[in-house]
């Protein structure tokens, strides 16, 4: 997702590629195994909200063929253009400003984009009613709150560092209006929203190469936004980032809460 409004994560930005590539392997795993559990099958019309990359668009567009449809939509649509071809139409859309693209959607998926939107509580109405009878929601979102730290294995001075940048992290995406503690939110606000069969379950990354990938492209894309803030110098980030390529920590990621129901 891309926001021109102070977002701290732009995918426009350099970084913003390897940012996608490393969401996609550290939770791509648990998103089709969601899917694949909600039923995701030919002639199916599927919503992606903030899609960013193509991974998630493009596993759809294999599921649904050529009898689906799937409506992938984003801010900034740039990131989409591979995935541009039938069954996939590609929208710029903003979820928490604008009415859906369409209703009667048997899916309407959404991973790590609400907890960004500031209005979120009329991002989800709006998926909601893009909803057929009994379509499917599952919204995916991380719960920074939950677990804050970068290495939970805080031994050493290394850990000490990152753990602090973390922080900092958090402060930046707090500040621009991220809600930091939404994710846990998300069973009870589909119950609230009148959604049915309603579940939810957590994964939580500990260590991975993908782990260390997304956090150098975060902290490189971020780095003058936390040294402008008095959050990290310069000298700080680039030991940061050495200690990430050394291989000797072990970095994990917020854990990621998917929520899904259907509608009533």
């Amino acid at each position: 997702m891309t926001r021109t409004d102070g977002y701290l994560l732009d995918n426009r930005r350099t970084e913003a590629g390897e940012r996608l590539d490393a969401l996609a392997t550290l939770f791509d795993p648990t998103t089709f195994r969601h899917l694949e559990r909600l039923g995701v099958g030919p002639g199916w019309r599927c919503w992606e909200v903030g899609a960013g990359g193509t991974s998630v668009v493009s596993w759809l567009a294999k599921k649904v063929g050529p009898t689906g449809k799937v409506v992938a939509t984003d801010i900034d649509t740039s990131r989409l253009t591979p995935a541009a071809r039938p069954p996939v139409e590609v929208r710029v859309h903003d979820v928490g400003a604008e009415a859906p693209p369409g209703e009667g959607f048997d899916l309407v998926h959404a991973r790590l984009v609400l907890v960004h939107v500031p209005d979120r509580e009329r991002a989800l109405r709006s998926m909601i009613k893009a909803l057929r009878a009994d379509g499917r929601l599952l919204v995916e979102d991380a719960d920074p709150a939950l677990q804050p730290l970068l290495c939970p294995d805080e031994h050493g001075p290394e850990q000490q560092l990152a753990n602090r940048l973390r922080h900092g992290f958090r402060h930046l995406l707090a500040d621009r209006g991220a809600d930091l503690s939404y994710a846990r939110t998300l069973p009870r606000l589909l119950r609230e929203a009148g959604l049915r069969r309603v579940e939810a379950d957590a994964y939580f990354p500990v260590t991975s190469p993908a782990c260390a990938a997304l956090e150098s492209a975060t902290v490189r894309q971020i780095r003058a936004d936390l040294v402008t803030a008095g959050l990290a110098t310069d000298e700080d980030i680039d030991r940061h980032l050495a200690n990430i390529a050394s291989g000797s920590m072990d970095l994990a990621t917020a854990p990621m809460i998917s929520a899904w129901g259907r509608k009533g």
